[in-house]
């Protein structure tokens, strides 16, 4: 990557993408943040310039700047997306950490966060703006849907399928096969030995469905 990038987002996810970034030697020009308490402040000497929608900031996106988006809140990320196709016409980069493993026979997709540690096997799929978090394992012929987060130290076996906008918890196993509806639950630590359909929150060992 020639040009340097923006984070859209300070908190949390924002300062480890700038950890990521530095840690392949790329040059972050600042962050983005709406909340404005953060305006001007500095992470590890990178700034925080403005709000997210920041005209005088974003017509650098797509010319002089990257972009990347840093929340793991989905309804703020997919805004942001939007915004960054419709107006610039450009996708977010990836930010993966360099010590994060990844097989040459998987695919990734754009805007991915993929944490210290993190591996990815041969033939697994991941779309669009997932978070994968440290020390997560991700086992071969997976296919991860867009907006997924994969918690840090989390198991995925062979062959799952985990659908758009599901959240596997921290430290959770996912035991080879199993399909994760969209938008599905996993709490942390939690062993997934069946398939969990759409919209359904589970936790335990063996995890099971918590009733609302």
């Amino acid at each position: 990557m020639d040009k340097p990038v923006i984070i859209f987002g300070a908190k949390g996810i924002g300062t480890a993408a700038l950890e990521i970034f530095k840690s392949n030697n790329i040059v972050v020009y600042g962050f983005l943040e709406d909340d404005k308490e953060w305006h001007g402040k500095e992470i590890d000497d990178v700034t925080v310039l403005g709000k997210t929608d920041d005209h005088g900031f974003l017509k650098l996106i797509g010319q002089k700047c990257e972009a990347f988006v840093a929340t793991d809140e989905n309804p703020i990320r997919k805004k942001w997306v939007k915004m960054l196709i419709d107006s610039r016409k450009v996708m977010p980069v990836n930010a993966v950490h360099q010590s994060a493993i990844i097989s040459g026979f998987a695919s990734i997709g754009h805007g991915n966060f993929i944490n210290a540690g993190a591996v990815v096997g041969a033939n697994s799929k991941i779309g669009q703006q997932c978070l994968i978090h440290s020390r997560a394992t991700i086992e071969h012929d997976v296919e991860i849907g867009d907006f997924v987060q994969v918690g840090a130290g989390a198991v995925i076996g062979a062959n799952v399928t985990i659908e758009e906008g599901a959240f596997i918890g921290a430290g959770a196993t996912v035991v080879n096969g199993v399909k994760i509806g969209k938008n599905a639950r996993v709490g942390a630590g939690s062993v997934v030995v069946a398939d969990i359909a759409d919209k359904v929150t589970v936790f335990g060992n063996p995890a099971t469905a918590i009733e609302k």
